[in-house]
């Protein structure tokens, strides 16, 4: 841990930090800090309020350096409730920006378009959006209420003829409070309230407050605990990329590969039910470990149905690269380029499939990944193709890392009780490589060792501006096929 009063302080995933040690900014220092931070390639983790009582607000930042795998956090001391936006400076900070204005009421002077970022409850029909004027411009809405399952989100397209100019999407239909309820925690119900996070990257989010807890309470967990997580961990990534092939076949109407990956997927949540009886590795992941251990027996069928779902994952993605029709829709529809990805914090499978080499597990490893290395999966047009393409690449990576993780699987207990109370008045980060990307999890205590803060930032929150990018130039008919690339979340937005 190093302290500079001009950049903050380097903070990192096992080592609290006291907020004492934090220097408290004033504006320009911190905005100078900040800025000067980006322009050398730093990105930004996560950015929120605290308030406190008595002695005004605070914001806390954490950005990383992820060619050094360093974090820093710094701290920017709040005068008469309004701050000046760095929005216009740099363009992924106004996503943070516009959340910590609805959030806690503090204003980021000179915010180019500082509306919610999620729809008040009661207000939806007040919401203001960006519009188009002329000749043949048309708006074309769709959602909140979608067919079948979907949950709820908002998609508002300005459109000349059939060729989009601006996608804005919308979101926070379902006011789910996940953050709120976290709060004053940690408390018997928290655990099970950060695994429905994201339903679909239940592993990754309670790996990140496991690995926050831990911190707190200077706990470190055997290699065996840290090798089961990264198994599913890994098995959560498999599933839900190959989910997502199958309907990227679907969406352009290639039923072979959309019906086999259905099938296939299902084989692999059925793999995580083998380690803990839940599809979604529910409760597996708990602080001081895993509360499953791997027999020889339950090693022997994970091997065996690993080997049958590569094969049939490999032939039924033969079929679709071996698609000239398939193809064609995919190639160059879509178009988010690596400049712009990194321009607006692009993270996951999306960012690298535009050429970034931007990935949690070899950029910040923490547990098993500091291990086993994974090699990082990356193509270069940055178009549906391309983010397709990445996930067949980490499919099979992930397939050889799990092989790997069970034949080597290191002695040990899986879980270790902790009675110790959680530091008071410090700070503890946690990234972890979701499926979908980057995983960060940041917490402040209270002088009690309360949770007096908890932030959550899912990748999805770092990608949608990506995916309406991604639609300018392209015929509305192009959008589902480019939706299910990126395919990022909606209850992992509505925290």
């Amino acid at each position: 841990m190093s302290r500079n009063l001009n950049k903050g302080i380097t903070v990192k995933y096992n080592k609290m930090i006291p907020l004492s040690e934090i220097p408290l900014l004033a504006e320009g220092d911190f905005r100078n800090a900040v800025l000067e931070l980006t322009q050398e390639g730093w990105r930004c983790n996560a950015f929120f309020s605290m308030i406190n009582k008595g002695s005004g607000s605070r914001l806390m930042m954490i950005l990383s350096d992820d060619h050094q795998g360093v974090s820093r956090a710094l701290c920017l001391k709040v005068e008469n409730n309004t701050f000046r936006s760095l929005s216009t400076e740099d363009e992924q900070f106004h996503l943070f920006e516009r959340e910590i204005y609805e959030q806690s009421g503090i204003m980021p002077g000179g915010h180019p378009w500082l509306k919610p970022v999620r729809f008040p409850r009661g207000q939806v029909e007040s919401m203001d959006f960006f519009r188009m004027e002329g000749p043949d411009v048309h708006q074309v809405a769709v959602g909140p209420v979608h067919a079948g399952i979907i949950e709820p989100g908002h998609f508002r397209f300005q459109c000349h003829g059939e060729t989009v100019y601006h996608l804005e999407t919308s979101h926070g239909f379902q006011h789910r409070g996940i953050e709120k309820a976290i709060a004053a925690g940690p408390a018997k119900n928290t655990l099970l309230k950060i695994g429905v996070t994201a339903g679909d990257s239940t592993i990754a989010h309670t790996m990140a407050y496991c690995q926050i807890f831990e911190t707190f309470t200077e706990t470190r967990i055997s290699a065996r605990a840290e090798a089961i997580r990264a198994i599913a961990l890994e098995l959560e990534r498999c599933a839900n990329h190959i989910g997502d092939l199958g309907a990227l076949s679907g969406d352009v109407g290639y039923l072979p590969t959309a019906s086999y990956c259905g099938r296939i997927r299902g084989e692999f949540l059925n793999m995580s039910a083998l380690l803990c009886g839940n599809r979604f590795g529910r409760n597996l992941v708990c602080p001081g470990g895993t509360s499953m251990d791997i027999d020889d027996g339950i090693k022997t069928e994970l091997l065996k149905r690993l080997d049958a779902g590569k094969k049939d994952f490999l032939n039924a993605a033969a079929l679709l690269w071996d698609s000239p029709s398939v193809l064609a829709r995919f190639d160059a529809t879509g178009t988010v380029s690596g400049e712009t990805a990194n321009r607006i914090g692009m993270v996951g499978p999306a960012a690298r499939a535009s050429g970034c080499q931007r990935d949690i597990r070899k950029d910040h490893p923490s547990g098993y990944y500091h291990l086993s290395f994974i090699p990082v999966s990356t193509a270069e047009r940055g178009d549906v193709n391309s983010r397709a393409y990445v996930r067949w690449l980490e499919v099979q990576e992930s397939i050889k890392f799990i092989e790997k993780l069970l034949k080597e699987l290191p002695e040990g207990e899986t879980l270790k009780t902790i009675n110790k109370s959680l530091a008071p008045d410090s700070l503890a980060i946690s990234f972890i490589e979701g499926w979908r990307g980057e995983v960060c999890h940041a917490a402040v205590t209270e002088s009690s060792g309360r949770f007096k803060q908890y932030k959550i930032v899912d990748p999805s929150f770092h990608n949608w501006l990506g995916l309406s990018l991604a639609l300018r130039g392209e015929e509305i008919s192009d959008f589902p096929v480019c939706n299910k690339s990126f395919n990022l979340s909606y209850c992992g937005f509505d925290l």
